[in-house]
């Protein structure tokens, strides 16, 4: 797999399918773990961050394959970003660091980041038990060749102390429009912040959300088996979306009308528009995703939604038109492809 042949690809986790997908985008589960006898990324020389790579690039699956950033351009990077396989910081910074990407990218490995590894497994709908089983299963086969910095006391050692412990981070992506419009949001932010839970934008933190999209994961990894963490977070994502249902419900009820006409000014707008900015995208793909779950929308499916929620950010425009775009003209070509899309 080259890198123009992971760009021009659909990540599998876009598909729509899964439970809750309606309401549930993905599931992401995130291990960190950092190479015995060698210091944190932050604190390694670059001939060790350097033997970081080498010892992680040969990967435990022949089908993996090891992207260096010093080989990308920034645009690359950047692309890489909007793909969610490597995060805004370490596209910044310079030196021995890259990603490890199995094809349909639902594996993927960051290197020198915060930590050694961040061993990423990330799947469609609300299945993070599957996404756990996978990245167990990665995170073993690297174990096989790697010795991993843990103690008896602490668990696996990481930069940042609130990673310590399992190591786990388990995070969905979830739509959340009728919280947001029955301002019941600011509320559920408070509640799932006391269960111990994060509220991040689409990238992680601090990042903003759009489109109603919002990142829950939990705050802290140590003091909790990693079982314990997954249930905890199951139970946090099911009442999300029981209260997002009877959201959408009381919408449907009390303003149905308002709600139709939303939805069917989205997808005028989408359908015919010339010019579109990533936030109009966002914002529009927000309402005709409430509006296929309310069957206001039956010619249109979340895997497009997906799909264009990616494909359609200004790193891939670029790379695709394979030149540097003004403002204008990505937005041309968004609404170019957008309109190939979701044609009627």
């Amino acid at each position: 797999m080259t890198f123009k042949d992971l760009a021009g690809d659909t990540a599998t986790w876009l598909d729509g399918s899964g439970q809750s997908a309606t309401v549930v985008v993905s599931s992401r589960v995130r291990l960190a773990r950092n190479l015995d006898q060698i210091p944190f990324t932050n604190r390694a020389t670059e001939a060790e961050q350097q033997a970081v790579v080498d010892a992680v690039a040969s990967a435990p699956s022949p089908s993996m394959v090891f992207f260096r950033t010093t080989d990308l351009t920034e645009l690359e990077r950047q692309l890489l970003v909007e793909r969610h396989l490597i995060s805004p910081a370490l596209a910044e910074e310079k030196g021995a660091r890259g990603v490890l990407v199995e094809p349909g990218e639902c594996l993927s490995v960051m290197v020198n980041e915060e930590d050694h590894l961040r061993i990423q497994s990330i799947l469609s709908g609300f299945q993070p038990d599957e996404a756990w089983v996978a990245a167990r299963k990665l995170e073993a086969g690297l174990a096989d060749r790697l010795k991993f910095a843990e103690s008896d006391r602490w668990g696996y050692l990481t930069a940042c102390a609130t990673n310590a412990g399992t190591g786990l981070r388990a995070s969905v992506l979830i739509h959340l429009p009728g919280l947001v419009l029955t301002r019941e949001m600011d509320r559920v932010i408070r509640g799932v912040a006391q269960m111990g839970f994060v509220v991040r934008g689409i990238y992680g933190e601090g990042t903003a959300s759009a489109g109603n999209l919002y990142q829950i994961s939990n705050q802290l990894t140590m003091g909790k088996a990693e079982e314990a963490l997954l249930n905890d977070l199951r139970s946090v994502v099911d009442e999300l979306i029981a209260c997002e249902i009877n959201a959408r419900e009381t919408l449907l009820r009390e303003a149905e009308t308002q709600i139709e006409d939303k939805v069917g000014r989205a997808l005028g707008i989408l359908r015919n528009a010339r010019l579109l900015t990533s936030q109009e995208l966002m914002n529009f793909s927000s309402a005709l995703r409430l509006g296929i779950d309310l069957k206001m929308a039956d010619d249109v499916d979340l895997a497009s939604l997906n799909r264009l929620m990616v494909e359609s950010k200004p790193s891939h425009l670029q790379f695709r038109a394979g030149r540097s775009l003004s403002p204008v003209e990505r937005d041309v070509l968004r609404a170019e492809r957008v309109r190939s899309q979701l044609v009627a």
